[in-house]
Order: structure tokens, then sequence, then C-alpha cells
């Protein structure tokens, strides 16, 4: 039964889902498994295609959302492409998560930046930093209606900063109104503690009868998001009487001595968190689910399942992942929920306009 304090439910399953497909078309870039695309459907969208570069991400991808289009290529070869349908010139929205780990507060950031790194096995190497202005320029090609661009709060803090001035400029330059908000999926129907930068550009000749005044010097297109749904602890997800994978004596012996020392990390607001390693309390709000963490629940010594990554996810539960963890799917990609709230923002405040 949906929980009436929400406006998605975070519990549901493809085979269910309704998609609408009446609120516009959008085509996603750096899709991963597709948990934007998914946000997208929830809120009505018809999401057309995607470009990926990773070949096991592609593969989840198809299996769960069968795309009329899709681009196994790196977005420097997709952006310059002259086969590109009409229909891509034509989009409501282009959605894209370029590659954020330069930018993560967990990485290496500065030192990071300006090299060519292979982001999983299989890939191409790519400077990571410079992938957003490659998704800025396809957007100045295709001119869409609106560019929705996901990121790592990271990108707002310390040099970092003179980066995301960077794509603001990039953004006027290709003919957009940009800003920018600092969510936190766990305030969105998400039962996750997840904080994420989400630029958001409206097209120039589409703004205007949106502009207000924020300062003396600044105008922007004026759009809600402010998000303030219930919070949602991981009690509420816990599945029971499951078989769960008991902790190694390695691990305990980890947890053993940051016990000992208090070498806690307090980023963490969902649990305790030693280096990757994580204790879920079942009173909070799950922590940030990582692609390589491991997570028990405490006071057991249990992992969390691939049903609760999935529901901490707002992934659905029938979910293909093809072979690849679930974790990993799921902290690769952007709640489909957390999308959802904000697409359908997008479209109440700005284009159903």
């Amino acid at each position: 039964m949906q929980d009436m304090n929400h406006k998605f439910p975070y519990r549901w399953t493809l085979a269910d889902a309704v998609f609408t497909k009446d609120k516009g078309k959008v085509f996603s870039c750096f899709a991963c498994g597709g948990g934007s695309s998914m946000g997208y459907k929830l809120a009505g969208f018809d999401v057309i295609g995607c470009n990926e570069i990773d070949p096991k991400m592609m593969a989840a991808y198809r299996a769960n959302h069968n795309p009329k289009h899709s681009y196994l290529e790196p977005i420097q070869t997709f952006k310059n492409r002259e086969d590109l349908p009409p229909e891509l010139f034509e989009l409501d929205i282009l959605d894209g998560s370029p590659p954020c780990s330069s930018f993560s507060m967990a990485g290496n950031r500065e030192k990071d930046w300006g090299k060519e790194k292979k982001f999983r096995e299989g890939q191409a190497e790519q400077v990571l930093d410079t992938l957003f202005f490659d998704f800025i320029d396809l957007a100045e090609r295709l001119q869409p209606k609106v560019v929705v661009a996901e990121n790592v709060k990271g990108i707002l803090l310390g040099n970092a900063v003179e980066y995301a001035r960077k794509v603001y400029e990039d953004f006027d330059r290709a003919g957009y109104e940009c800003q920018h908000f600092l969510l936190d999926a766990s305030k969105m129907g998400v039962p996750q503690r997840r904080e994420r930068v989400f630029f958001i550009a409206l097209r120039k000749d589409l703004a205007e009868p949106f502009m207000e005044q924020v300062d003396m010097f600044t105008q922007r297109p004026r759009i809600d998001m402010d998000f303030f749904e219930r919070e949602i602890p991981f009690s509420e997800i816990e599945m029971e009487g499951v078989e769960r994978e008991e902790v190694s004596e390695s691990i305990k012996n980890r947890w053993e001595m940051a016990d000992h020392y208090g070498r806690y990390d307090e980023r963490a607001r969902g649990g305790i968190k030693f280096g990757y390693f994580y204790k879920l309390m079942r009173w909070r709000v799950c922590a940030t689910i990582m692609a390589n963490g491991a997570y028990t629940i405490e006071p057991t010594s249990h992992f969390a399942t691939d049903e609760e990554f999935a529901l901490c996810g707002t992934f659905p539960m029938d979910y293909n992942y093809t072979g690849s963890k679930a974790q990993y799917i799921i902290g690769m990609s952007v709640p489909p929920v957390m999308t959802a709230q904000v697409a359908t923002r997008i479209y109440e405040q700005w284009l159903s306009k």
C-alpha cells in the first residue's frame, strides 16, 4: 500500500507500472542502468533512448527499457554523429549524469583532475572532468527545451567551484538559463540519504515568462525544488525471514579495530562508516548506497540484501541486472523516485505552461 505522504512509491515493479508517456520526450546520456530513465517514466515522460559507454550497463539498460535508440559509445563520438534521428532534435528534456568521481568527496578530487581514467574495466580511457562539457556541446546541438544534469555534492566544494562556474558559462553559451539545486533524496520519498546536485537549464527562448529577480544582478527562471516528504528509516524496508550472508572474520576484526580507536567517518549519517564498511541503523534512513561498499545491519553481523538495496535505491523489485551486481548498478544510478520528483516539478512549472 502506498504511503499517502509520498508522491511516488519506493516499492514497485516494472511489470505493474503504468507509464503514460504523455508529458514529453526524454533522451538520457551516461545512462548507466537507467535509474533516471525509470524516474522520467514514472513521471509520465517517454524516454526514447540513451547513450552509454559501458557494455554491461548498456546490457542492463536494454534488458529493462528496450530503448528505441541506443548508442554504445563515448559521448565525444555520439555528439558528432551525422545520423542522429530527427526526434532527438525535438526533445523536451535532455538528461545526463556525467561521471563524477573526480569531484566526489570519497575520491582523489584535485589529484585526478585532467587525467585520463577508466571508469571501470572494459571502458575507453577518458578525462572524466571534461565529460560535462561534451554533454553541454550535445545540448547546444540538439537544443532540447530543458537540460537536466545530475552530479555529486563535491562539485560545489573547494576548488571545484570554478568548474561549476564554467558549467554555467557553457550553458549560457549554448543558449540556456541554468541554475543548480542541492537535493537530498531522503526528503523526496527515497529511503536513502543521497545528496546530489542537479543543474537544470531552460532554453532562453522559452525562459522569459518564468524569469524572476534573485538579487540586483541576477535573474533566473522560477522553479520550486524544495521537498519535504517524510523520511523513511531502514526499519521500514528491512526484509524479514530472508537468508543473509554473514560478515567475515576479517571484517569483524576491522570493526573491532575501529571501535577500539574510534576511527569512524561521521559523514555516514545513515549509520556508522569506517572506510568502505557501513553499519546501518534501523531507526535511521539508510546511508548513501555506494557501488562497492559493504553494508551490514546493526546490531547483527549480516549483510544487507539485494532486495533491500533495490528498495533503498527505489529500483523496481523485478529489475533485471543481467549478471551485474545489484549494489553496483544501484550505487551508480540516480534513484528513480528522485528523478521522478524533479521531472514532475519541471513539467508542472515549466513544460505544461
